[in-house]
Parts: C-alpha cells; structure tokens; sequence
C-alpha cells in the first residue's frame, strides 16, 4: 500500500503534463486551420505563380516559334535545291540551247532558258525541246515536241509555299564546249510578314551541256 500510494504523485505529475501537451497540440491545430491565409501571402502567391506561367509560356513560344523557322528554312532549302537539280540535270543531257538566253529582268522580259534535247521525244521524232521560265513566282517547266499540236502544258517544279524572287540563265561559251550558269533565288512565301515564316535561299551552279 505504502508503494502504491508512493506511486500516485507521480501519476498524477505524468497526467498533468499530458493534459497541457494536449492543449498546446489543440492550440497549434486552431490557429493553423482557423486562421488561414492572409491577403499579403495570397498576393504573394498569385505573384510567383504568374512569373511562372509565364516564364513556361514563353518558353514554349519561343521553341514553336524556333521549329517553325527551322521547318520553313529547310522546305525552302530542299525546293529550291530540287528545282535546281532538275534544271541541272536536263541541261547537261541537253544538245543545245536554242535560243539566246535573256538577263535577269522581272519588269519587262520573261526569264526562259530553251533546251534542244533528245528526251521526251515524241513518235517519229529526233529533237525536242524543253523551256524553264518564270510563271507568276513560280519555277515552271514546258515540253515542246515539235509535231504540232503536241505542246505540253507547263508544270510547275516548285511548290506552293514558296516562290522565286531571282532567276538568272547565263550562256557560256568556250571554243566547242557550252555551258550554262543558274542563279536561282527562292523566298518562303510569308504574307503576314512573322518572323519565324522568313526564309531565303539563293543557289547558283553551273552546268556544261552534253557533247553528242
């Protein structure tokens, strides 16, 4: 009895102590929960989360805005290349040019370089001709058989994306040998003038015809 009435002092010291831990613990708990959050940190937090949004939005405006000028840059690198191989290639299997080829004047002269050549030869036909001249601001491409009546209509070698601001034929000549000069230059079309839709390209190569 003596030990447990020892005992109960420090029972009771222990349950004291208790009791305020809990108050404490209830008295944390209220202020967190009931008295929320005030105006300044509301504000502050609105704040930082606007710099965020938009620092991210920029960000992804600026990597579309990127891809699309890479894009647009590389459509009109490989029309213009493309256009540039075809001519290319159709003049050094050529036989002649058969008319005198014209500088460069988008005001007054067409820009036309004729070919003689033994492709696309209609039936019973030795010769035929082909031209590359300038359609509205397209590169276009014309089969000339010489039986009349066979004219192919013009095709347009370059897309619809693109058009050419610059095409100039020059006709070399050294003693037998005939060559000819390109300089082809080529825009992104971009009628609302953005930035990320300009691209220019500018090609010049020269080819020498085929000797028969």
């Amino acid at each position: 009895m003596k030990k447990a009435n020892y005992q109960l002092p420090l029972i009771a010291k222990q349950l004291q102590r208790a009791k305020r831990v809990v108050r404490i613990t209830n008295c944390q708990l209220r202020r967190k929960s009931g008295g929320g959050f005030t105006l300044i940190e509301v504000l502050v937090y609105i704040g930082v989360l606007g710099i965020i949004l938009t620092a991210v939005f920029s960000l992804l405006i600026t990597s579309n805005r990127s891809n699309i000028k890479a894009k647009v840059m590389r459509e009109t690198q490989e029309d213009a290349s493309r256009a540039m191989d075809i001519m290319v290639r159709e003049i050094k299997e050529a036989k002649s040019v058969y008319t005198p080829t014209s500088d460069f004047d988008i005001t007054t002269d067409p820009v036309q370089l004729s070919l003689e050549t033994i492709n696309y030869l209609p039936t019973d036909e030795e010769v035929a001709y082909i031209d590359f001249f300038l359609c509205g601001p397209s590169l276009c491409f014309k089969k000339e058989p010489q039986t009349l009546g066979a004219v192919q209509p013009p095709v347009s070698i370059t897309k619809d994306n693109v058009e050419v601001n610059n095409l100039v034929f020059t006709r070399i000549v050294s003693g037998d040998s005939t060559s000819v000069q390109i300089e082809l230059g080529m825009n992104y079309k971009n009628p609302s003038n953005r930035p990320e839709y300009q691209a220019t390209v500018n090609l010049t190569y020269t080819a020498s015809l085929r000797s028969y």
